[in-house]
């Protein structure tokens, strides 16, 4: 990393138009790099730029949920260029120990991430008093501080979403501040208790026949 790598970071990220974020119950982007629907739930986090302490705890977040929930589908989003991904990934503790439903897509275009909304932020979001306070406890608390910043830009607004398998936001928003790391157990219980209502809906649109109903139409049949 150089000096002027380090720099460039703190000019603010030049992309696409941005659409608007999707809202909860609305219908998600879908792209053929970042598809969403298709029978399939997915939960998919646009991160910080590689370096940022955030960005680490996000993804370290994210591989341990993949990991315990193989039903879903699981998708990082960075902004940083690939080659400074690559290495940042490989940097990380237990580097290569992705599950098969745990995805990365290098975004340095940002066009997936204006497709959902995500732009460049201020300077209150960035460096905040309680953002800064909690770069000082990563660091102190679990040994997540800040690492080289080959590329990517610190005002790239970062969020997270969980989508359903008919392609519905269930959970998610853009990140409110730079230390907005998300839950995704939170993600992974909206999508099962949005499965479930769905489930409860069909058994009472077509109920199973009770036990008396099958002997009466036994019955019948016999007769």
């Amino acid at each position: 990393m150089s000096f002027y790598q380090e720099l460039g970071s703190w000019f603010a990220p030049r992309g696409p138009s941005l659409s608007s974020s999707p809202m909860l119950a609305s219908q998600a982007p879908s792209t053929d790099r970042l598809p969403t629907g298709h029978g399939k739930q997915t939960i998919v986090v646009f991160l910080r730029h590689c370096g940022c302490p955030f960005a680490e705890k996000t993804y370290l977040n994210i591989r341990e949920v993949a990991r315990a929930h193989k039903d879903i589908n699981f998708t990082a989003v960075s902004h940083s260029d690939e080659a400074s991904t690559n290495r940042w990934l490989q940097s990380l503790p237990q580097a290569g120990s992705e599950p098969a439903n745990l995805s990365m897509i290098v975004d340095a275009e940002l066009q997936l991430y204006a497709a959902w909304g995500l732009g460049p932020t201020s300077y209150g979001h960035v460096l905040s008093l309680s953002s800064l306070q909690e770069v000082w406890r990563l660091a102190r608390d679990e040994g997540i501080a800040n690492r080289p910043t080959e590329s990517g830009s610190r005002w790239q607004t970062s969020g997270f979403w969980a989508i359903d398998a008919d392609g519905i936001t269930r959970w998610g928003r853009p990140a409110k501040s730079a230390d907005d790391v998300p839950d995704f157990e939170q993600a992974v219980e909206a999508l099962i208790n949005q499965d479930a209502g769905v489930r409860s809906s069909h058994q009472t649109l077509f109920p199973r026949p009770s036990e008396n109903s099958r002997t009466v139409a036994r019955l019948l049949i016999r007769s």
